[in-house]
């Protein structure tokens, strides 16, 4: 990425940044980051709220660049997201005034690069599979390549502050994550993956364990590299929370993965039994999320079948409740736990036609408040991918859960 950016583009980012600073500075914002905190503390006042506005496509809702420059593009759009939720939404995301510069590393799995081909929409794709046959594929599986660009990440950052370090705080963030079956899907295809459990237990082991060596390896020189930074502000943990809480250190000298957040889901693992995902999977999950200082498991897969697994994470801190999960059973086993039950609420309601079914809607978030009562709770709003147009939607949809935790909790 250059780093040149005209006077032009130079301005729009700076006055956006000062758009973010006198946002950040609300009292609000503050209360915002004292509940996260607590909540994250598992000491809450009340459940949290979120909604991610990523995948919505609506025009007129998603940020656009207007900076000619691609530094300056890359800037104002990082601001932009950053003061959406705020202006379009009104959830408990905190804006701070902060720009946020994540460490740039790669982890190549197998050094075998993905191989797909991807619709003319961009939704659909297909993955060439490249390992198919674990007996004559075995020799295809290489250490994962790691690049890792340390110079590159500290130079943003000082371009960064360069342009905007008079208005906001420029600082490093880290993001961990170990999606490790969506890794493997991607080089050997689902049916393959299901297939080789079955005909050859044994190499799918050493594939596994091959594949979480290239976790580990990578978790071990980003230390060595001192490429980590603390995550636990107001820092993307992934699929929709924040990582604020006083339970992880502040190291003053180097920083490890086990002062950090760390993420990992295993969606690929729908359709199999909890024997084989206790077999085949989970030992491999365990020796990556078990580096992590608190973990956060799960995207859309429901987590329940596992949960027999899944709930023995010594650092589990919060586990995804998808809408294909059961709430009940969940809230069974997270009742009282110190882990928190993140539930993602179904996108239908906010996504699928013209307007907002009040009365459906509230009628579900109910059901869950019920579910999770005497749990930690906090809603993760997510892969809404269209409003119809009707921009107020996710602003109607917090304030009606608002209202019902009011009532109900």
């Amino acid at each position: 990425m250059t780093d040149a950016i005209t006077k032009k583009d130079r301005e729009i980012v700076r006055d956006l940044a000062r758009r973010q600073a006198e946002i950040a500075a609300l009292p609000v914002m503050e209360e915002r980051a004292r509940l996260w905190t607590a909540h994250n503390d598992l000491r809450g006042e009340r459940p949290m709220v979120f909604f991610g506005p990523n995948t919505v496509g609506d025009k007129g809702f998603v940020p656009e660049a207007t900076c000619e420059t691609e530094l300056g593009r890359q800037m104002e759009l990082q601001i932009k997201w950053a003061i959406l939720n705020h202006e379009r939404i009104g959830d408990d995301r905190v804006v701070t005034a902060e720009f946020l510069c994540p460490w740039r590393y790669a982890m190549t799995v197998f050094d075998m690069p993905v191989r797909k081909t991807v619709s003319a929409d961009g939704v659909g794709f297909h993955i060439e599979e490249q390992i198919a046959d674990l007996t004559a594929d075995m020799d295809k599986i290489k250490p994962s390549s790691l690049t890792f660009d340390r110079e590159g990440s500290l130079a943003y950052a000082d371009r960064a502050r360069e342009v905007l370090g008079d208005i906001l705080s420029v600082r490093m963030s880290t993001m961990l994550t170990a999606s490790i079956t969506n890794e493997l899907v991607h080089r050997m295809g689902m049916e393959n993956m299901f297939v080789a459990m079955m005909d050859t237990p044994d190499e799918f082991h050493t594939l596994m364990g091959a594949l979480t060596d290239g976790y580990l390896r990578l978790f071990d020189e980003l230390e060595k590299r001192q490429m980590l930074s603390i995550n636990h502000a107001n820092d993307w943990v992934c699929q929709g929370t924040f990582g604020y809480t006083t339970q992880l250190p502040t190291p003053l000298g180097d920083i490890r993965v086990s002062d950090l957040w760390g993420y990992a889901d295993s969606q690929e693992t729908v359709g199999i039994s909890p024997a084989m995902f206790g077999e085949f999977f989970f030992p491999y999950y365990q020796r990556v999320a078990e580096r992590y200082g608190l973990t956060v498991y799960g995207c859309c897969e429901p987590v329940h079948p596992f949960w027999k697994y899944i709930g023995t994470l010594s650092n589990l801190r919060k586990v995804s409740i998808s809408p294909w999960c059961d709430e009940a059973f969940m809230g069974e086993q997270l009742r009282g736990k110190p882990v928190i039950y993140q539930r993602k609420p179904s996108p239908n309601f906010v996504g699928v036609g013209k307007y907002l079914d009040e009365d459906a809607f509230r009628a579900y978030i109910d059901e869950t408040l019920h579910h999770a009562k005497g749990c930690r709770l906090e809603f993760t709003f997510r892969d809404v991918y269209t409003l119809s147009g009707e921009l107020d939607k996710p602003r109607r949809a917090v304030e009606i859960v608002r209202e019902e935790i009011a009532k109900h909790w």
